[in-house]
């Protein structure tokens, strides 16, 4: 179910901005009066998006944005008459995706929803591809080291890779697993 979160402090703001969501196709709109609020629900309904305003009490929405961006990351609008260099700086750097100033027309939404959530997933799939390229150069860091362990011994290169690669299979396991093995027996 597509569901997204209106937060503000005004509820004319907040039904304003359902109605624009709602006619967008989401498909469930909740709403919260603050940050602190929207932490909660962000972690408990896992919206596909956020559209928050900055000035609200108790917690504002750029804090109320890194923390979300930490703990359940999820792409945000910023719908703000807040548009001071500092506050944006602020939001960029808290990952938000996309920044609305108030008065908004309806018709400014959606362009700014489709870049939050095409900018979100990008990022995601970069930070992905990142995370598995470290994991890819930690496991061949690991066979290097391993197969060093063999050539020590009198094996050449492509033996000692052989004798690891029939290790794996025999045992079942992945080259990164027997590498850690032979290194820890090493020790």
């Amino acid at each position: 179910m597509k569901t997204a979160l209106v937060v503000d402090d005004e509820p004319l703001m907040r039904r304003c901005v359902s109605e624009t969501l709602d006619s967008y196709g989401f498909e469930r709109i909740i709403e919260a009066e603050d940050g602190a609020q929207a932490i909660n629900l962000v972690a408990l309904e896992k919206p596909l998006l956020v559209v928050m305003d900055v000035q609200m009490p108790v917690l504002d929405g750029v804090t109320a944005a890194e923390k979300i961006g930490k703990d359940n990351p999820t792409p945000i609008v910023l719908l703000t008459a807040t548009h001071d260099s500092e506050t944006i700086g602020r939001a960029r750097d808290a990952g938000v995706m996309s920044y609305l100033l108030k008065p908004f027309r309806e018709a400014d939404l959606p362009p700014a929803i489709d870049l939050a959530i095409h900018h979100f997933i990008e990022m995601n799939a970069l930070r992905d591809e990142v995370a598995e390229l470290k994991e890819t150069l930690e496991t061949r860091k690991l066979i290097e080291r391993a197969k060093g362990v063999f050539i020590a011994q009198g094996l050449s290169e492509p033996d000692a890779y052989r004798k690891m690669q029939k290790l794996a299979m025999d045992k079942r396991k992945s080259l990164k697993n027997v590498a850690e093995a032979i290194l820890l027996m090493a020790e």
